[in-house]
């Protein structure tokens, strides 16, 4: 499969991945995306790793031209201490990458409260982690291909995204049960969270919780 094609397909694929007022976007990491990041955006990646500046720099390349869709322009995403990026006001979003491919996603914080967007690669996890990563309620209702898959790993993050800068807890996978069917992760705390996935060409998880008119 060509890169060319890879791309046409994570755009077709990523375009009718979020929910209304969700917009999503990639980028595969290229040389030089490094030198994207803004001065505001390095400070906390001066002695970061070459590849590690240039992923970051990739995802806010994604990110500013998905908030220039709504109007803002050439703003700085800055890391909080949690190591989450920081939105311009009115905006929340959530960026992610795996080694070769970036994603962003934005919405106005008028019908969002939060995002959380992961991306892997179509591969087998691990076997060490499946155990790690799934539930006994998991392992009752899914295949082995689907347990074995980075899936549900996906759509773990991407809810460990949406809700951390929330709740302030950090979550072990064991502490979210995803629900395939209903589209819908539920948190040891309560919390029902609605998600949207793909598995191909890479697998990206997105979970948003909407605020309620």
């Amino acid at each position: 499969m060509t890169m060319q094609v890879t791309a046409q397909a994570m755009t077709a694929t990523l375009n009718g991945l979020g929910p209304p007022g969700v917009v999503i976007r990639h980028r595969v990491i290229s040389t030089g995306d490094e030198d994207a990041l803004l001065p505001s955006e390095t400070l906390t990646l001066r002695t970061s790793a070459l590849k590690v500046r240039r992923q970051s720099g990739a995802v806010r390349i994604v990110a500013r031209q998905l908030l220039s869709t709504f109007g803002v322009h050439d703003v700085a995403l800055p890391r909080t201490e949690s190591g989450a990026p920081l939105w311009p006001p009115g905006f929340v979003g959530s960026l992610a990458h795996d080694a070769s491919v970036a994603v962003a996603a934005a919405a106005s914080a008028e019908h969002y409260i939060a995002l959380g967007i992961d991306i892997e690669p179509n591969e087998e996890l691990p076997p060490e982690l499946v155990n790690v990563v799934t539930t006994l309620t998991e392992h009752e209702q899914y295949s082995a291909d689907i347990l074995q898959s980075r899936l549900l790993f996906a759509i773990k993050e991407a809810v460990f995204k949406a809700t951390n800068p929330l709740d302030g807890v950090f979550l072990e996978f064991q502490d979210i049960t995803v629900d395939l069917n209903a589209k819908q992760a539920f948190i040891r705390n309560g919390r029902k969270i609605k998600f949207a996935m793909c598995n191909a060409p890479c697998v990206v998880a997105l979970a948003y919780i909407e605020r309620k008119a």
